[in-house]
């Protein structure tokens, strides 16, 4: 291992929100800081000790995403459905950070947001968690098993008219479907909404334009993922609003916390193939007799924080190259 883990980054800024991995502080008027700890959570509860390197890679990965998404944007050959998507992201490079943010720039503070902080622009975040599902894994192939349903409604089109028999777990999707969520507080559990519900929610207009944006960045972040010999099962995208209502990108971009990656080797419909995020901890912790899924979780050992990280790098590692 070559980070020692940051519980938590205290930085001398006003903190706007503490969440179970980042903080957000605030800058000036029009910016934020997004920083991530190497804080890991499970089943809902914040677990000890934290994983080293997992903060840094998560800002990682968004960084090459938001800089991909630029460079798409600016190409002929790019996907039309990301022409003039605005995205939130102003730097992620240490020098940028401190020449903007004088206060950080110390011996003692550096190391604490040093390579896992994101300068943003502010936007009015919209509540609406925009998951895309391109494969049958996790709550989504539980509601299939358990209610023959996916995303709240009924079978998708594609599917064979006998859904949901005959579909198996981690099979993919004809067509990817929008699978949204509600924003929950800390402590509390995403809810998956209807269609009918994101329209309530954010009017049609609206709600129509974070459904194709959302399509249209998980099929790129798919192709691109492939090239790396990655499947992109499913990933959450947050969207907010600037000054003029244009909608914005926000938060995190397709990291191992947001988003499902499976290496392409291990996919094989029937099972859902491990995925390179936090599964050591979520596979141990579901081995552990005893603890109810609440707080205080039991400490993690040694071996599967150190699979962890590994797994945290592995992926950083393969996106890089591609």
């Amino acid at each position: 291992m070559t980070d020692t883990p940051l519980r938590t980054s205290d930085l001398p800024l006003p903190l706007l929100v503490r969440g179970k991995v980042r903080e957000m502080y605030a800058v000036d008027s029009d910016h934020l800081l997004m920083t991530a700890s190497d804080r890991v959570s499970a089943f809902d509860v914040v677990l000890d000790p934290p994983i080293p390197e997992k903060g840094r890679v998560l800002t990682a990965v968004t960084a090459i995403w938001l800089a991909r998404l630029e460079k798409a944007q600016t190409s002929r050959k790019g996907p039309g459905g990301l022409r003039g998507l605005l995205h939130h992201g102003v730097s992620a490079d240490p020098e940028v950070i401190a020449e903007r943010v004088p206060a950080l720039d110390t011996p003692e503070l550096r190391p604490r947001w040093e390579g896992r902080s994101l300068l943003v622009r502010r936007t009015r975040p919209l509540p609406v968690e925009c998951v895309v599902r391109g494969y049958l894994a996790g709550s989504a192939w539980r509601e299939v098993r358990d209610h023959g349903t996916l995303a709240g409604e009924g079978k998708p089109p594609g599917l064979p008219d006998g859904f949901p028999e005959g579909i198996r777990e981690a099979d993919r999707l004809p067509d990817p479907i929008f699978s949204p969520a509600t924003k929950a507080e800390a402590g509390d559990h995403d809810e998956n909404i209807s269609w009918d519900r994101v329209v309530e929610i954010l009017g049609e207009e609206r709600a129509r334009e974070v459904r194709d944006r959302s399509l249209a960045l998980y099929r790129w972040g798919a192709s691109r993922a492939a090239r790396a010999g990655l499947i992109l099962a499913d990933t959450k995208f947050e969207f907010g609003l600037d000054d003029e209502d244009r909608l914005v990108l926000i938060d995190e971009v397709m990291t191992p916390d947001s988003s499902r990656y499976w290496t392409a080797r291990d996919w094989s419909p029937g099972s859902t193939p491990p995925s390179l995020d936090k599964q050591p901890v979520r596979d141990w912790l579901a081995s552990v007799e005893g603890w109810d899924g609440t707080a205080p979780a039991p400490t993690l050992p040694h071996e599967v924080v150190e699979s962890t990280t590994r797994r945290y790098l592995d992926l950083l590692q393969r996106l890089e190259r591609v």
